[in-house]
């Protein structure tokens, strides 16, 4: 297996994600679950699993693939990053040496799991950030697509372009948040830059992978009308108009005490996107704004969703609206219930 690592005397560079953290034996990355112990760095939470729940696809988010079906999605712990107003900073921000002793998951046993679950397409790797765990990440989605199943991972993008071409080739469907779209808010809020995520997003798309956005809308960091046009012609231009684009609401979390992202400030953002990308939605939110899928061409709705909930009109079995023929969901099963 590729490791993506570098050893010069005691110390180990690690080439997965862009901060190249040069750790010392026995000391771990910024993730905190990569640790140098000897020469080698070894995954500390190959198998350990901070959660593992059936989700309908729609909560990943992903709205364009495989709507109205259920995914298994399982999670461990630690990031690569350090948002202040991360939403599952239980998990992700666990510290510099944090105890992972618990029982393990064994890829076979994930994917057995995936094959008996309830209207499930496949696995997805959500709740913390997956790219930390790609030794286990590889193995389980290797191990599910021999089988039929499907694969999907909901990520923050900061990779590099090795790791991300070989992440590419075992897994089908990506939802990757674009925190903001100034690098100011992504050195000061993240620790991280945005040039990665968006290489990433570039990669992601020229290879033909099913790929949805997701925008966290901060009351006062990342809400400028501005800043969310640059956003959707940057996305239009450089990835496609057709790319679905989530935008989330924020709660107050983890560090960060803004208040809640009001409805009209999503609504004004919503439309603005709207204005250049075909697909736009507004999530984490009771809204009934923003939530409906329409055909861009005619105009005929072809999703109507209620929170998780998804009712499909409109459509013939190859996904196209019955308007106008126009391919909506390439990713697309007609739902047997």
């Amino acid at each position: 297996m590729v490791t993506f690592q570098k050893t010069t005397g005691e110390k180990t560079e690690c080439l997965l994600c862009p901060h190249n953290c040069i750790i010392s034996e026995g000391k771990s990355g910024i993730c905190g679950v990569r640790r140098n112990t000897g020469g080698k760095i070894d995954l500390r939470t190959y198998g350990v699993l901070s959660a593992c729940s059936l989700d309908p696809v729609e909560k990943k988010p992903l709205y364009h693939y495989f709507p109205g079906y259920n995914i298994l999605s399982a999670g461990s712990f630690g990031c690569n990053m350090r948002c202040d107003f991360c939403q599952n900073y239980h998990i992700s921000q666990t510290g510099s040496d944090p105890d992972f002793s618990r029982s393990l998951t064994s890829p076979e046993d994930l994917v057995q799991k995936a094959q008996k679950a309830s209207r499930n397409i496949g696995l997805a790797f959500t709740y913390n950030e997956p790219v930390i765990w790609f030794e286990y990440m590889k193995d389980a989605a290797v191990l599910a697509k021999s089988y039929g199943l499907h694969t999907a991972m909901v990520s923050n993008g900061y990779v590099n372009s090795g790791p991300l071409s070989e992440i590419i080739k075992f897994i089908d469907a990506f939802n990757i948040d674009l925190k903001a779209f100034n690098d100011v808010f992504y050195k000061k809020m993240t620790g991280a830059n945005i040039e990665p995520v968006k290489n990433s997003l570039k990669m992601i798309a020229l290879a033909g992978r099913h790929l949805e956005i997701t925008t966290l809308v901060i009351p006062g960091l990342n809400d400028s009308e501005d800043e969310m046009r640059k956003e959707s012609e940057w996305i239009s231009s450089e990835l496609g108009k057709n790319i679905p684009l989530h935008l989330s609401r924020y709660f107050p979390a983890y560090k960060r005490n803004n208040p809640v992202t009001p409805d009209e400030t999503l609504v004004r953002l919503y439309e603005i996107a709207s204005g250049v990308l075909d697909y736009v939605y507004i999530g984490n939110t009771g809204s009934v704004s923003g939530q409906d899928t329409s055909c861009p061409e005619c105009g005929t709705i072809v999703t109507k969703r209620s929170g998780y909930n998804t009712k499909i009109l409109n459509l013939d079995k190859q996904g196209k609206c019955t308007g106008c023929g126009n391919l909506i969901y390439k990713n697309y099963i007609i739902s047997s219930s």
